[in-house]
C-alpha cells in the first residue's frame, strides 16, 4: 500500500452493500473516503470537509429510473461549491441522461455494476480535473499579486548610508530564516519594501507574498479579509472567498500597521498565529496556514503595552526580529540618491525632458525636515517634474512648507494656501497622538477613511 495517498472522496448511494464494497476497495487508493446513504446529509458533510471528488447516485429510492433526484442534489452540490467535481453513479446506460448531466455540471458518470480499474480511473480522472482548478485558482490569484508588485512603481531599496547599509545586511540574516519579523519606522519610510526585501531574499520568494493594511479595514470586515468566508454568511458574502491568510499560505504574510488593531482583534490575530489554522466566517472547518509572518507599524507598541493598548503576548509573537528604519532626515546622505531615482522614473513616465536637479534645488532638499520621508520626497520630486518647463529642477520648482525656526507648539502660516495649512494641521495631529490614525481622526473632526485620503493626497 502507497504511504503517498491523497485525496478526499465522498460517495453517496442509497445501497449499504455498493458503499460497504466501494469504501474497501478506494481506501486502498485515497487518504479519505466518506461514505453516505442519505443524501439530506450532503450540505452538512460538505460543510465540514472539502472533497476532490463526489461520487453521487442517479437514482434513490423516491424516484427509481428518471434520475431526477440525482439532479436535484448535483444541483445543490453545484450551489454550495461551484468548483466541485462530480461523478454520476447509474444502473441504467441512458446516454441522454448522461449527456443532460455533464451538460447540468456533472464531471462523467460511471454505470453500475462497475469494473474496480474502471472507477478508479474515473475517480483518478476527476481528481486530476480538481487539481488543475485549484491551480488555476491559485495562478489567477498569483497573477494578481504579480501584477501589483509591477504596478508598485519602486520595488528596490535605495539608499547607501551607513545606516541603510546595517539594514542591508540584517535583511540578508533574516531572511534565509522564517522569523517574524517587526519592522518599525514613521510613515513613508518604506516599510513594506524591507519586508518584500526579506520575501524575496528567503526561501519563499517563488511563493505570494500579500500584504494587508490593518489600518484600512474595518472591525466588521477583518475576519472575512484575512480568514475568508462563505458565501452566504453575510449580506454581501455573494461566493466563498479565501482570506489573506490562506492566499499566503506557503509564502509570506506582510500585515502593515498593525498597532492600529483594536484589543478584540488582537486576540483573533494571535488566536490564528498560534494554531497556524484558519477558519472562514460561516464555515467551522479548520484550513491549516504555513506563514512567514511581517508585521510593520509607525506606532509605539512597548509605550502600548504599557498603557494595555497592545497586548504583549501578540508583541512576543510577531518580533523575533526587529528592524527600525530611519527616518529620512537621519539618512540625508542618501537624498540625491532617492531625488535622481526618483527624477528618472516621471521624467519618462510624463515624457519631460528634465535631466538633472540644480545644486540650490539639492541644498534646498537638504535643509527641508521630510516630515513624509521618502514618499513626501517622492511626490515633491513628481510635482516638480510636472511643472518644470525646463531641463534642470531649480528651487522654485518645489513647493517646500517653511517650518524651520517655529515651535513644536506652533503652525507655520508664512503661506495662506488652504493645502499647505491642512498638511500642517494633520502632521500636528498625527504627532500629537503617535500616529494614531483614530484619536487623530476624531480630533481634526474627520472619519478615518477621509484621513487616509488627505494622508495619500498629501503624501504623508
Amino acid at each position: 500500500m502507497s504511504d503517498t495517498k491523497h485525496g478526499k472522496i465522498l460517495i453517496v448511494d442509497d445501497n449499504e452493500d455498493l458503499l460497504k464494497a466501494a469504501k474497501m476497495y478506494l481506501k486502498r487508493h485515497f487518504a479519505q473516503v466518506d461514505i453516505e446513504k442519505n443524501p439530506e446529509a450532503i450540505p452538512a458533510l460538505m460543510g465540514n470537509e472539502d472533497y476532490d471528488v463526489i461520487l453521487l447516485d442517479m437514482n434513490f429510492t423516491k424516484d427509481v429510473s428518471s434520475g431526477s433526484e440525482g439532479y436535484y442534489w448535483l444541483e445543490r452540490i453545484l450551489q454550495i461549491d461551484p468548483s466541485s467535481v462530480v461523478v454520476l453513479i447509474t444502473a441504467y446506460g441512458d446516454i441522454q441522461m448522461a449527456v443532460k448531466a455533464i451538460k447540468a455540471g456533472a464531471t462523467d458518470f460511471v454505470l453500475k455494476p462497475w469494473e474496480n480499474e474502471k472507477l478508479l480511473a474515473t475517480l483518478y480522472s476527476a481528481m486530476r480535473l480538481r487539481e488543475s482548478r485549484d491551480v488555476i485558482e491559485n495562478l489567477k490569484i498569483k497573477n494578481q499579486e504579480i501584477n501589483q508588485v509591477l504596478n508598485n512603481r519602486f520595488s528596490e531599496i535605495i539608499g547607501q548610508s551607513a545606516i541603510m547599509q546595517k539594514i542591508f545586511q540584517t535583511i540578508e540574516r533574516v531572511a534565509k530564516t522564517d522569523a517574524n519579523v517587526l519592522i518599525l519606522g514613521e510613515n513613508g519610510t518604506g516599510k513594506e519594501l524591507i519586508a518584500r526585501a526579506i520575501h524575496k531574499n528567503s526561501s519563499r520568494q517563488n511563493e505570494n507574498f500579500v500584504s494587508v493594511d490593518l489600518g484600512s479595514i474595518t472591525e466588521t470586515l477583518f475576519e472575512s479579509e484575512l480568514f475568508g468566508h462563505k458565501k452566504g454568511s453575510f449580506t454581501d458574502a455573494k461566493e466563498d472567498r479565501a482570506g489573506r491568510f490562506e492566499l499566503a499560505n506557503n509564502g509570506t504574510l506582510f500585515l502593515d500597521e498593525i498597532g492600529n488593531l483594536s484589543m478584540p482583534l488582537q486576540a483573533k490575530l494571535l488566536t490564528v498565529l498560534q494554531n497556524r489554522k484558519v477558519s472562514r466566517v460561516g464555515s467551522n472547518k479548520d484550513t491549516p496556514v504555513n506563514i512567514r509572518l511581517i508585521c510593520a507599524t509607525n506606532m509605539p507598541l512597548y509605550e502600548m503595552v504599557k498603557e494595555n493598548r497592545f497586548r504583549q503576548d501578540l508583541l512576543y509573537r510577531i518580533n523575533t526580529i526587529e528592524i527600525e528604519i530611519p527616518s529620512l532626515r537621519d539618512r540625508f546622505e542618501d537624498i540625491p540618491l532617492l531625488a535622481n531615482h526618483f527624477l528618472k522614473y516621471y521624467a519618462g513616465k510624463y515624457e519631460k525632458s528634465v535631466t538633472k536637479i540644480s545644486e540650490g534645488a539639492m541644498t534646498r532638499m537638504h535643509k527641508h525636515p521630510w516630515p513624509g520621508n521618502i514618499r513626501e520626497l517622492q511626490h515633491s520630486i513628481e510635482r516638480a517634474v510636472i511643472l518644470s518647463n525646463s531641463s534642470v529642477l531649480q528651487p522654485e520648482d518645489f513647493n517646500f512648507t517653511p517650518q524651520s525656526g517655529k515651535e513644536d507648539g506652533q503652525l507655520s502660516l508664512e503661506q495662506y494656501n488652504l493645502e499647505e495649512v491642512e498638511k500642517l494641521l494633520i502632521r500636528k495631529v498625527l504627532k500629537k497622538y503617535n500616529g494614531n490614525i483614530t484619536q487623530a481622526a476624531t480630533e481634526l473632526g474627520l472619519t478615518r477613511s477621509s484621513l487616509y485620503r488627505r494622508l495619500e493626497k498629501y503624501g504623508l
